[in-house]
């Protein structure tokens, strides 16, 4: 077949291939520009998952009568000057709208703030209609019908029509998460309304544009980030260790108010909360990265949705600095949906003693009327039998005087004479009225010998004993182990590793680095390395492996990051091997020290595989529980 030109509606075709994916890459494209035209307020409405029907209303600067037909042809815009290194709105190819109208039926009705009257051009599959007058207020509606009706064979890759619904309410989330001093309305026969009022452009607003999108109770779970590294600007929010998803879903990051998602980016994420969160769980953030226009390419994307930094081990140091910053300075927090968890499983429902079955399916209630077998309530063998209560005339004995105080006998240990409770027990410590005033309180109790119960003055405070000292032992671990060089050991004879050139340069270059982890490497020849030594903690090890990896990841993101994860991950395991265990019973003074340890080192909040290590009740919600408020 000879060379040949192909045609404008052939050329458009190619372009929407790669440009409209799917409805939401067409709300995408038309809310981009709505907003590139200084949009306040912008309505997306549509039909049959957007297949059927999508139009996007705004009050922007419209488009004059005589661009009309320039708005339609390839390469034309109006955000592009002469540099293509300073792009600062987000469209700038002068593409989609073309590349939409030739698979679709488009039709644009725009007015400007000085026109008498709109105008409205239209597109079907390719085929340009000829401008005529329209009604219309000002600002522009795009409205798009029958998407792909010119190249069915798209048709077979859509899904379903919820699926797709739900992909543009994502794009239009994601978007509006950036433009918080603009309303935000997506309606139509096929969702419920989304509605997102305008806030304004200050921390505040845009926190609670953020809390819109992402649901009230991220704000209280959340830490602030603010962060600058040689004209590299970071702000937003990220979630505590004990707040996390399932997903990486509601990962949302920002470059230049963009909306990207950027491998690089979400690495640096993943690798700041490596050391709190558990592989299984992903942190929530939202993060706007600012910086000069030419230090970052946004024109490496059919979709705009990756960037590409002139120096990305800047960013991503940055990112991953930031959030362990953050971490760290916020000291201890638990997260409010463990709260509600504990509300939840404290809340027995209606039930009475006398009857017959158990009470609404409560497991409590279940086994206490398995233990009462079909003759009542037996208080003396209840789950929900008080420790202190003595039952007169019913043949009873004590029973604070049977376990010292405790409801189970290992926790005589604890007990100093027959008291009243252990509140009172605790309280007799001359120390423990200043420690209410501290973040976790004061030790009362410890419950089957892994629990610890502490008070602070407006709340309960459950403590996993084995779970909090792991963390306190791997984080004295770790800065022992980062804190000076890390012994490494000599190989009896050098490990000769083949390489590609690059590579060999790229390991040469981060050798000082690479040193002062334990692991010697210098250059053995154009294409490989010499490996003289190599960290003790990781006694024999796949050096080959090791070295491969640490290629990979410098050629990725320029760190060694690689190395400095295996030796953390050896020093969780000998924390939690050498950490209190569960079953060990703790004196008064031991668990008050522990919770000071807590309340005093960074991200104790969790344990090194991510579970929580307390839980807060606050006083507000046990009063809840009974009814008090």
């Amino acid at each position: 077949m000879p060379i040949r030109q192909l045609s404008e509606t052939m050329i458009n075709q190619i372009a929407a291939g790669e440009v409209i994916e799917r409805p939401a890459s067409v709300v995408k494209e038309l809310v981009e520009n709505a907003l590139d035209a200084g949009a306040s307020r912008v309505e997306v409405v549509t039909a049959g998952g957007g297949l059927n029907l999508i139009r996007v209303t705004d009050d922007g600067s419209g488009i004059p009568e005589p661009e009309l037909s320039l708005a339609i042809a390839r390469h034309c815009t109006s955000k592009l000057a002469e540099d293509i290194n300073d792009i600062r709105s987000l469209g700038f190819r002068g593409e989609a709208l073309p590349s939409i109208g030739s698979v679709s039926r488009l039709s644009i009705r725009s007015r400007t703030a000085l026109g008498d009257s709109a105008a409205e051009i239209g597109i079907e599959g390719g085929r340009v209609l000829p401008v005529r007058p329209a009604a219309a207020n000002r600002g522009t509606t795009v409205e798009v019908r029958d998407l792909f009706f010119a190249t069915p064979a798209r048709l077979k890759f859509m899904k379903g029509e919820r699926a797709e619904s739900s992909a543009t309410s994502d794009v239009v989330k994601r978007i509006a998460i950036a433009f918080p001093a603009v309303r935000f309305t997506l309606a139509g026969s096929d969702r419920s309304t989304l509605e997102l009022p305008a806030t304004d452009d200050s921390p505040e607003g845009s926190l609670r544009r953020v809390a819109q999108v992402m649901g009230a109770e991220f704000p209280d779970n959340s830490i602030a980030i603010d962060a600058m590294r040689e004209g590299v600007h970071l702000t937003g929010h990220v979630s505590i260790p004990s707040f996390t998803r399932a997903n990486a879903l509601q990962q949302y990051a920002y470059v230049n108010g963009r909306p990207v998602r950027d491998k690089l980016i979400a690495g640096a994420i993943r690798g700041a909360f490596a050391d709190v969160l558990p592989r299984d769980r992903h942190a929530v953030t939202v993060l706007f990265l600012t910086l000069d226009p030419a230090i970052v390419d946004v024109n490496v994307h059919p979709a705009k949705a990756d960037v590409r930094f002139r120096d990305p081990g800047l960013v991503r140091g940055l990112i991953v600095g930031a959030i362990r910053q953050a971490l760290a300075d916020a000291g201890i927090r638990s997260a409010t949906t463990g709260a509600a968890g504990m509300m939840a499983a404290f809340r027995p429902g209606a039930a009475s003693y006398n009857h017959g079955g158990p009470a609404n399916g409560h497991r409590s209630y279940e086994a206490a009327y398995r233990a009462s077998g079909s003759t009542g309530f037996d208080p003396a063998r209840s789950p929900q039998r008080p420790l202190d209560m003595q039952f007169e005339g019913a043949g009873f004995e004590r029973a604070g005087a049977r376990h010292g105080g405790f409801g189970e006998p290992g926790q005589a240990a604890f007990d100093a004479g027959e008291l009243a409770s252990a509140d009172a027990r605790a309280g007799q410590s001359e120390a423990a009225e200043t420690l209410l005033g501290t973040v976790l309180g004061a030790a009362r109790a410890q419950v089957h010998e892994n629990y610890i119960v502490a008070q602070t003055r407006d709340s309960l405070v459950i403590v996993d004993q084995h779970a909090a000292h792991e963390r306190l032992v791997y984080e004295a671990l770790k800065n022992a182990l980062h804190s000076r060089p890390v012994p490494s050991q000599m190989l009896l004879l050098p490990e000769i590793i083949d390489l590609p050139e690059e590579d060999a340069e790229r390991l040469a270059m981060h050798s000082e680095t690479l040193a002062r982890f334990g692991l010697g490497i210098e250059r053995f020849g154009p294409g490989a390395v010499a490996v003289r030594e190599t960290p003790s903690m990781l006694g024999e090890t796949n050096v080959q492996q090791l070295v491969r990896d640490l290629a990979d990841e410098i050629a990725d993101n320029d760190t060694v990051e690689t190395l400095r994860e295996r030796l953390d991950k050896i020093a969780a395991t000998m924390a939690c091997h050498g950490s209190v265990r569960s079953g060990r019973l703790l004196k008064a003074e031991e668990m008050n020290a522990l919770l000071r340890q807590m309340e005093a080192t960074p991200g104790s909040g969790t344990c090194n595989h991510g579970r929580p290590t307390y839980i807060e009740l606050k006083l507000a919600d046990i009063e809840r529980l009974f009814g008090r408020r």
